[in-house]
């Protein structure tokens, strides 16, 4: 299991799911319409480290992080 969670203002509580890569967090995220709004906006964080290939391998325990566009002065 991979912990996914969700920070800003995307307002939803972690999840723990199944995937072997980032493309399976992907269409997993996409099935829930609240999140499908969100992915293409968003960066992508493995265990604090920032990564963007879908092909990139998780292994048990991992922790995703969805961070959304935020401005800031």
């Amino acid at each position: 299991m991979i912990t996914v969670e969700f920070l800003g203002p995307i307002g939803k509580s972690p999840i723990e799911i199944e995937a072997k890569t980032l493309s399976d967090v992907a269409v997993k995220l996409k099935e829930d319409p609240q999140m499908a709004v969100w992915l293409d906006k968003c960066a992508v964080a493995l265990n604090d480290t920032m990564v963007k290939d879908l092909g990139t391998v998780l292994k048990e325990g991992d922790r995703i992080s969805i961070l959304p566009p935020v401005c800031g002065g």
